[in-house]
């Protein structure tokens, strides 16, 4: 790009230095604002808005708050003469809304201006006139005087109109180009027009300095506001506008400096739009200042409808990155700004915070009617763990343990990375349902009831293999208990690892959501249940873990329907039973009652009582007080130490070092 070297700076510093702004660090206040979507923007659109448009569009600026509006360009064509007329007739201005109008500084477009606002409450009328270097010379082609004596001979016209006008009239002047104007010649026009126009601190002007096309950067513009403000004439009675473009991106900076510079009035568009790059966003300036606690005294609460019709009748759409405004700028899809975000939220719960600090969120979404749950935090290949827990939470009232977010995690970010696209909150529910509630592909426990004898002994019906079987199970709780009952069914071995319940935080609050963590071959298996009972809740995530089990998917078969029998008569009777008791039982001879045990089991009859014995020991140990001589006795042991014996050879431990162990 050698073409560079055609170019140079086109903007003039002011003869003196103008930094005081630079001693600022914030905005204290808002500035008075002055929407020029319905001139400036209208002009600038591919196809501008029809009457009907522009009277929905005024009317949602007057429902934002602005009090200062600029209507059209009157003389400029017969829909805007028609406009403003319709607002004035129909009586459609707020008394607290002061309407402005544009005009050159040329005699018969001021005319037909003033015939335009004719009853209007209360206007403002701007004229205006370019002064830079390049339109005197190349435009005009007249010299300073010659041009300066346009702004004079306008402003002469505007206050001789006004007195024959009925209305209530404010003027405002335009150095139109200002930032390709000498900044000192600037300022000796527009003190030649207040000169004419006599401000008074109950009628007082405005000066508005555009930058019309933005040529500097933004500590320029604030130097070249500054030197406005210290040697404007009737300083006090002068409203100091800004009119900041977008040509160099600086609009939002080149107004937020001015401001510090002594500006009282800014003029803008919602999101910006205007010819070539745009006018400052309105919305961004007066947001900024809201993320930090200054009023911005305009109401973007419901930003969604305002971006609906400000796309439906401009025909112009608002970027998913516009500040404050688009569908992406609150979201966030990376898992660690995701993880920050929820524990933000968390801390914020926690400690009843009243200011808003929470990583990545410059204001709370909730200010301008964004949700957390679908605007927030969503879900893609790149999301993680915390992004996931935080949408079931937020969405559903799922709390997932900490143990399980991260195998959570990576189950729905797989989804969505093999998809190619991004998931709801109602597909992330479903990934999780699917796997983790309604997962029972080999077996499911349909009804079970317990009874109390030196602990939990659970009777239940097992649905397996197309047919319902009657298990039973002993342990030191409800849980325990089914979960033993299980082991026996199969006849397989895992720990049960973790449990943790809460009500369910959204929908009914009679719901509990539970999560149970098995553990086999050093593999950690996970199960949800959700239900108004919580032991039903448990049981279900019980039994969707253990589904999971690779022993259990292996297992097409279980005991026959005789040992099953048999053998729960033994986990319910376990403390008296003798071989002669099951035999007299199921009507069959001791003899081949053992034979039958051995051969279905691969266990003898002596084995299997011990092996219930000493898991009921076990939970004794674990739960209860209870001395080693009396949880023998209850498990069926009357002399203590054969039981300590049976416990060590089968434990490798004795039963006070099980009982002491972490």
């Amino acid at each position: 790009m050698e073409n560079w070297r055609k170019y140079e700076k086109t903007y003039f510093m002011p003869p003196e230095p103008c930094y005081d702004w630079v001693k600022k660090d914030s905005i204290d206040k808002a500035p008075i604002w002055c929407s020029v979507d319905l001139r400036d923007g209208n002009q600038a659109l591919i196809e501008p808005m029809s009457l009907d448009e522009k009277l929905e569009f005024f009317q949602l600026l007057v429902d934002v708050g602005f009090k200062m509006i600029e209507v059209g360009f009157p003389a400029a064509s017969e829909t805007e003469y028609q406009f403003l007329r319709t607002l004035i007739e129909q009586n459609m201005i707020p008394d607290d809304v002061t309407i402005q109008v544009l005009t050159q500084a040329r005699e018969h477009i001021i005319r037909k201006t003033f015939d335009a606002v004719k009853g209007a409450p209360h206007a403002i009328i701007h004229v205006y006139n370019s002064t830079s270097v390049a339109q005197r010379e190349q435009v005009f082609k007249k010299d300073k005087e010659q041009v300066k004596q346009i702004a004079i001979d306008g402003a002469k016209l505007l206050k001789e109109l006004a007195e024959e006008t009925d209305g209530n009239f404010t003027f405002q002047y335009s150095p139109e180009s200002f930032q390709g104007t000498e900044v000192d010649y600037a300022l000796e026009v527009c003190n030649a027009v207040l000169e004419i126009w006599q401000p008074t601190a109950d009628n007082k002007a405005i000066i508005n300095l555009p930058t019309t096309v933005e040529n500097a950067m933004p500590h320029v513009f604030a130097s070249q506001v500054e030197y406005f403000n210290k040697h404007l004439r009737d300083r006090e009675n002068v409203i100091l506008s800004l009119h900041p473009h977008n040509d160099r991106g600086s609009g939002v900076s080149d107004a937020e400096l001015g401001i510090l510079a002594g500006a009282d009035k800014i003029e803008g568009t919602l999101f910006g739009n205007g010819e070539r790059t745009g006018n400052v966003d309105i919305i961004t300036l007066a947001m900024n200042m809201f993320s930090q606690g200054v009023n911005p005294e305009l109401d973007f609460s419901n930003m969604s409808d305002i971006c609906e019709i400000y796309e439906r009748v401009t025909r112009m759409k608002v970027s998913p990155r516009q500040p404050y405004a688009g569908d992406l700028v609150f979201t966030a899809f990376s898992g660690s700004h995701q993880d920050a975000i929820a524990k933000g939220m968390t801390w914020r719960e926690e400690h009843d915070c009243q200011t808003w600090t929470v990583p990545y969120l410059p204001i709370d979404p909730q200010d301008v009617g964004r949700r957390y749950d679908s605007d927030v935090i969503r879900i893609n290949s790149q999301s993680g763990k915390g992004g996931v827990n935080y949408i079931l939470k937020q969405s559903f009232g799922i709390s997932l343990p900490e143990k399980m977010r991260e195998e959570v995690g990576y189950l729905v970010k797989d989804v969505s990375d093999k998809a190619h696209e991004e998931l709801t909150p109602d597909n992330v529910y479903h990934i999780f349902e699917d796997h983790y509630i309604n997962a029972k592909p080999i077996f499911s426990v349909d009804e079970f009831h317990f009874k109390q004898e030196d602990g939990i002994v659970a009777e239940a019906t097992i649905h397996h293999n197309g047919s319902n079987r009657k298990i039973t199970g002993v342990g030191n709780g409800r849980l325990d208990a089914v979960s033993n009952a299980i082991k026996h069914y199969f006849d397989i071995e895992f720990e049960l690892a973790f449990y943790e319940e809460h009500s369910l935080t959204k929908g009914s609050s009679s719901r509990a959501v539970a999560y149970v963590g098995v553990i086999s071959n050093k593999k950690r298996y996970w199960g949800v249940g959700v239900d108004a009972d919580i032991i039903k809740a448990s049981i279900e995530a019980l039994v969707v873990a253990v589904n999971k089990l690779d022993s259990v998917q292996r297992s097409q078969t279980c005991k026959d329907e005789r040992l099953l029998e048999i053998t729960n008569y033994i986990y319910a009777n376990y403390r008296e039973v003798t071989l002669d008791d099951l035999a007299e039982k199921f009507f069959l001879s001791k003899p081949y009652l053992s034979k039958y045990i051995k051969e279905k089991s691969g266990m003898t009859f002596g084995d299997i009582l011990k092996e219930i014995r000493m898991k009921k020991a076990r939970a004794m140990l674990k739960s209860s007080s209870a001395t080693v001589e009396s949880i023998a006795e209850s498990v069926g042991y009357q002399n203590v130490e054969h039981f300590n014996r049976t416990f060590k050879k089968l434990y490798n431990i004795t039963p006070v070092q099980y009982r002491n162990k972490p």
